[in-house]
């Protein structure tokens, strides 16, 4: 893993405090990591947990690091921006969580002191290591910042790096995909349940069901259509079950689902502007 160098959370929330924690247990010594957070008891106990530094004010936090990390709610992004545009520098590079907000308007509510900025989306399985992430850099950004911002985000999830403009699709498919898969466990056990099964059993039949296919497409790098036709026998249980998804249209109501959240952040995203 490259080095991300020192480091300041702005925002100690569970993605923030997420993150933090994962760098930590990948041997990122504890003593370069500072965190700030309006809720200050949220970072003294953060920092009794895990060794980090807990700062009395975000300015404090950036001021002998390498990278700051912006892990605050979006409607807030632009104040604490403003507020620690005196304390950037060339030398820092910005990373930014906060959903909908664009290098551009970053770079702006900084003053311009801060020329490389990595605009990401991460989603809620990184907050138990198993998360997904994309990153977008700002022209200015170069070859080091970007890794160094990778690093951050390695500990705990698969990291793409994507044009800025397709931040929204990510939003749509990783972001809120999540959800969409919670909504199918709910289904799924919901089914059981109808054919006999207990709330419980069917529940953890149906989560395990899903991590190992996940699993099975991930570990044997495989074509998730193929694995489909290899469980699938002309005349057997599953092409029953699958021709009714087939019927009620269940691709084409996922793809619209993507397609919507994509729009959604979009627009989101415009009215930050």
């Amino acid at each position: 893993m490259t080095d991300p160098g020192a480091i300041a959370f702005i925002g100690v929330g569970r993605m923030g405090s997420a993150l933090a924690r994962g760098l930590v247990a990948a041997a990122v010594p504890a003593d370069r990591i500072r965190v700030s957070d309006t809720d200050r008891s949220a970072a003294r106990r953060l920092a009794e947990e895990t060794g980090v530094r807990a700062t009395e004010s975000n300015r404090e936090a950036v001021s002998d690091v390498d990278t700051v990390v912006l892990a605050v709610k979006p409607q807030v992004a632009k104040s604490v921006l403003q507020e620690l545009a005196p304390a950037l520098t060339e030398h820092h590079v910005l990373v930014s969580i906060a959903a909908g907000i664009s290098t551009a308007q970053l770079a702006a509510w900084s003053g311009l002191g801060v020329r490389r900025i990595v605009r990401t989306m991460p989603n809620t399985p990184c907050l138990i290591g198993a998360g997904a992430v994309a990153i977008a850099i700002s022209p200015e950004t170069d070859a080091d910042a970007a890794e160094r911002a990778r690093a951050i985000f390695e500990p705990t999830s698969l990291v793409v790096t994507v044009e800025e403009r397709l931040i929204d699709a990510v939003t749509g498919l990783s972001g809120s995909g999540p959800a969409y898969v919670f909504l199918f466990l709910e289904a799924l056990a919901d089914g059981g349940m109808a054919a006999g099964l207990s709330r419980e059993t069917a529940e953890s039949l149906a989560a395990q069901t899903v991590l190992g296919a996940a699993k099975t497409v991930i570990d044997l790098a495989a074509d998730p259509a193929q694995l489909r036709d290899q469980v699938t026998s002309p005349g057997g249980t599953t092409v029953a079950g699958l021709g009714v998804l087939e019927e009620r249209k269940f691709r084409a109501a996922v793809v619209e689902a993507v397609q919507a959240a994509a729009r959604r952040s979009q627009e989101l995203s415009e009215a930050t502007g």
